[in-house]
């Protein structure tokens, strides 16, 4: 099977059809509990499934996305992370009661081995990920408070920044120290996926 042209990666068959039918299921339930903005509907696969899986990279241990809302990233970097055969236990943290249970019924009908915690995030126990991934979810600062308890002490932070992602660093560096390289977004010319490493606070 030829890659559509909205995707960025080589994949197998098996893997595209995965990925499509989960856009699939985002198109299905969006107009019910409004996973992504309907604006970027049309554009879903490239808009949403490509951005998403640019934070893939092959890992073991404990992935944790944080916010996880529709599984983006979420649940693209579970049908890669499958797809490659990684050893890697994968949690998505979402409080909405709505999104857990797509998310659930992207486990079942996606055959993915997630776990979803449904609650917030400020209310939970450490998770001892060793990745963490977030998107669209707070200001960077804010997010170094949520994902720092339930990182290990040389846990990674993979985080997708739009266009103010440098005002952002700055602001948090107000608060925090850390190391930080940004990597071009595939999908956005002026976005960035941050990788955030060795986080305390000042």
């Amino acid at each position: 099977m030829e890659a559509p042209v909205w995707w960025v990666g080589d994949v197998s068959r098996e893997t595209l059809e995965k990925l499509q039918a989960y856009a699939d299921l985002i198109r299905k339930w969006t107009p019910k509990i409004n996973l992504v903005a309907k604006s970027t509907v049309g554009d879903l696969e490239v808009r949403h499934l490509c951005d998403s899986a640019q934070v893939y990279e092959p890992r073991e241990d404990h992935w944790v996305d944080l916010g996880s809302g529709g599984g983006l990233p979420g649940v693209v970097v579970a049908i890669l992370a499958q797809a490659n055969g990684d050893d890697v236990k994968i949690t998505l943290v979402e409080s909405d009661q709505r999104k857990c249970a797509f998310l659930r019924t992207c486990a079942r009908e996606l055959s993915l081995q997630i776990n979803i915690v449904a609650c917030r995030i400020e209310d939970i126990p450490p998770l001892n990920a060793q990745t963490i991934s977030a998107r669209a979810l707070a200001p960077l600062d804010e997010l170094m408070g949520l994902a720092k308890p339930h990182l290990t002490n040389d846990g990674l932070c993979i985080f997708q920044k739009g266009a103010q992602w440098d005002a952002e660093i700055q602001a948090a560096q107000k608060n925090w120290r850390f190391s930080y390289e940004a990597m071009p977004s595939k999908t956005n010319s002026e976005a960035v996926v941050l990788k955030i490493k060795d986080i305390t606070r000042v």
